[in-house]
């Protein structure tokens, strides 16, 4: 293993990701599941699309796992089963960029994107810069939705997960 951005921002992943769904577990269902014209609509169809984007691109890395049919797909109705299929989600993600090495950060990855289907070539290092800025970019849209619903969210800054989290056990 070399440690690298990646390492840092698999095991932020597993925090943040943590961190939200508590916060979620917390919501009426019916706040959870409320249309409020985010881009996946609810807090629910969200953290169901940040699943499926991760399987999509974990697909892309390794050729192994769930390949959901669209970006969209609510691929568990039941919270409980989305967020232990998160947990194991996250953390295959960890064990897999654990493993890489710089060869492989410097390798190519060729793929064809759902919402473009043209084959696509870039490196894996890019790849990965997109795959943790995706994540992110949907977490936000949740932390909103949180912050909305409840008057506040969790902290989620990676200084903060750097500082105060980073190299300890979370779960």
């Amino acid at each position: 293993m070399v440690y690298n951005r990646y390492t840092m921002f698999a095991g932020y992943n597993q925090w943040s990701n943590r961190l939200i769904f508590e916060a979620a577990s917390r919501l009426l269902d019916s706040d959870y599941r409320a249309d409020f014209g985010v881009f996946f609509k609810s807090v629910h169809g969200t953290l169901n699309h940040m699943l499926g984007a991760d399987q999509f691109w974990m697909h892309r890395f390794t050729g192994r796992g769930a390949f959901p049919n669209a970006l969209n797909a609510i691929l568990f109705n039941d919270f409980e089963a989305l967020k232990v299929v998160r947990q194991d989600m996250d953390q295959w993600i960890i064990d897999w960029v654990d493993g890489l090495d710089e060869t492989d950060l410097k390798g190519m990855l060729r793929y064809t994107p759902v919402t473009h289907p043209v084959p696509a070539e870039e490196l894996l290092a890019t790849a990965l810069d997109h795959f943790f800025n995706h994540q992110t970019h949907h977490r936000g849209q949740v932390h909103a939705l949180l912050t909305r619903l409840t008057g506040k969210a969790p902290v989620l800054d990676l200084v903060y997960y750097n500082r105060n989290v980073a190299g300890k056990s979370i779960y």
